[in-house]
């Protein structure tokens, strides 16, 4: 299964946080901070970021991996 990286709501602030952990791995004060600092995670891990909106519902996914299936040009 792929890692991934989720930027999550937390209690009005944005989290960042791993695939399968209940733990944060950071806690910020706005979404754009918490997709910058998930995105150097994703890029270091070369995994997959996943943005979550206010609501916890799916925003938009960006890979930063090996995609096993990529778009045909």
């Amino acid at each position: 299964m792929k890692q991934r990286q989720f930027v999550v709501p937390v209690n009005g602030n944005w989290g960042v946080r791993g695939g399968g952990n209940d733990r944060l791995t950071a806690i910020c004060d706005t979404q754009r901070e918490a997709i910058e600092t998930g995105r150097s995670i994703a890029q270091n891990q070369r995994t997959e970021l996943v943005i979550m909106n206010r609501r916890g519902q799916f925003r938009e996914a960006w890979s930063y991996g090996n995609d096993p299936f990529p778009p045909r040009g």
